[in-house]
């Protein structure tokens, strides 16, 4: 092939190339638009209006959740308040935005996760609780990509709590075509009580 037929070819490698290095760049640019206002802008969340730290994430775990909210199987339950109001933040990004706030929040360092909301729970006694816990996500919840499961050991305990309440009542993990958390909810429900719940999220912020 001659110089001339080949600069064509040269000219669009190139502009693919510099396209793909900008929605890479981009990342951060719309998590900070998007994300950053209620999750803070190192992932660090927000207690105090429910946000959870969500830095060092997997980005396939990210996704996975962007998805769920964006297709009504999370964040449509009447009793969910922060879902509901997540919900229409992820439906307003479009597939490439998705992947790029997952690509960037898996890529940030973990924050240091807020350990202030059960205090009454029992690390001793959670701990033979979360024998359920580790055939999915490891003993030391650093979580299984193969089986779906997140790593939890970063988890804000609070969210812990909130999650866990909302798998055993149906706000989560109920919804038709949600499988990974139609998997979780049976395993929340083997927890009998709200002192069985703080201390395996007791025992889980220790790991």
């Amino acid at each position: 092939m001659t110089a001339a037929r080949l600069l064509p070819f040269l000219l669009i490698a190139s502009a693919c190339g510099s396209a793909a290095g900008q929605g890479d760049a981009r990342g951060p640019v719309v998590f900070a638009d998007n994300c950053a206002p209620c999750h803070g802008y190192a992932g660090e969340g927000k207690p105090s209006i429910a946000t959870p730290a969500i830095a060092g994430l997997p980005s396939w775990y990210v996704e996975a959740q962007l998805g769920k909210f964006r297709g009504g199987m999370r964040g449509a339950h009447v009793d969910d308040a922060p879902g509901l109001r997540m919900r229409p933040m992820a439906r307003a990004l479009d597939d490439e935005d998705v992947s790029r706030i997952a690509a960037h929040v898996g890529s940030m360092p973990v924050q240091t996760p807020d350990r202030s909301a059960v205090p009454h729970g029992d690390a001793e006694a959670g701990k033979a609780l979360y024998a359920t816990c580790t055939a999915c996500h490891g003993p030391e919840g650093k979580g299984n990509e193969q089986l779906n499961a997140p790593p939890i050991a970063q988890l804000d305990d609070w969210y812990m709590v909130t999650q866990l309440h909302n798998f055993k009542h149906g706000l989560r993990g109920a919804a038709d075509g949600d499988i990974t958390g139609a998997q979780m909810r049976p395993m929340a429900m083997t927890l009998a009580d709200d002192q069985a719940v703080a201390d395996v999220v007791a025992y889980i912020s220790t790991l």
